[in-house]
């Protein structure tokens, strides 16, 4: 069994550099994809209110007989949902629908900048960090103007800043931000949903030299340069392939050849500054 890393957050807690992804997956294939995933070693599962698959997380981890405390559990706030007395209401919700009394991760999932409603929903997320129902608490899809907003509000930074991050759109510049704040970065869609990224012939040519595929290769260059992520997988064999890139590293020609990638295509041209989700 493969065993992850863990990366400190700001406040002390340790997160699983590479997790299970689960968006856009119905409750009852969730619950086998989180099973079979914590059965070959993942300790991190990410999920989302407006995945509508919280049910399925909680009762995947519920059939793998794991400890509560040996599994790692994010889950994010929705659009609908913002604001100080329903955020709070939120996350109870979310937790009774995984059947869990705490998660260790919760995150606003979009700024929303239209609705306004991201300050007065993290001032309730510190209330609920401070009840224990969450272990941390952070942001996703946040650019620098919404994380000076909660820093001119808020003497808590977020642990986690989520976002869209791969080598097609390495967010450097938002990286650096977030590690100036001391905030850990996590990468969502990790591999560009596949595709056309994994078809590069530069990351076959890599992958051959290291004896691995494609995706792979992709996600050892998130977790090289510090990252967490977490992919998506529906089958045992893929989820087996992802969490298998902590014996080998890139070197430096790879990094070179991986960044001639970055055109800044985005997967559905989700922009933060515009992008509403409820």
């Amino acid at each position: 069994m493969t065993a992850v890393p863990s990366v400190p957050l700001n406040n002390g807690v340790q997160i699983p550099q590479l997790g299970l992804g689960t968006a856009r997956l119905p409750d009852e294939e969730t619950r086998r994809i989180v099973r079979e995933a914590l059965e070959v070693g993942y300790r991190f599962v990410d999920t989302a209110a407006s995945y509508e698959n919280e049910r399925g997380v909680g009762r995947g981890i519920a059939d793998s007989g794991l400890p509560r405390e040996e599994v790692f559990v994010s889950t994010k706030l929705r659009g609908r949902d913002q604001g100080y007395d329903s955020a709070k209401e939120a996350l109870r919700s979310s937790l009774e629908r995984l059947g869990l009394d705490s998660v260790d991760l919760y995150l606003i999932h979009w700024p929303l900048p239209r609705l306004d409603r991201y300050v007065e929903s993290w001032l309730a997320m510190e209330e609920l960090l401070a009840e224990g129902l969450t272990r941390a608490i952070g942001v996703s899809n946040f650019l620098p103007e919404h994380l000076d907003r909660l820093a001119a509000a808020s003497q808590t930074v977020p642990a986690v800043n989520q976002i869209e991050c791969h080598p097609r759109e390495p967010q450097l510049e938002q990286r650096a931000d977030d590690a100036r704040r001391g905030i850990v970065t996590e990468s969502w869609s990790p591999l560009a949903n596949g595709g056309e990224l994994l078809r590069a012939p530069v990351l076959a040519e890599i992958g051959q030299r290291h004896g691995r595929t494609p995706a792979q290769v992709v996600l050892r260059w998130h977790v090289q340069q510090g990252l967490v992520t977490f992919p998506k997988a529906s089958s045992r064999g893929r989820l087996v392939e992802n969490l298998d890139v902590f014996d080998f590293a890139l070197t430096d020609e790879d990094l070179a050849g991986i960044a001639t990638l970055a055109d800044g295509t985005r997967v559905d041209g989700q922009y933060p500054e515009t992008w509403e989700e409820f």
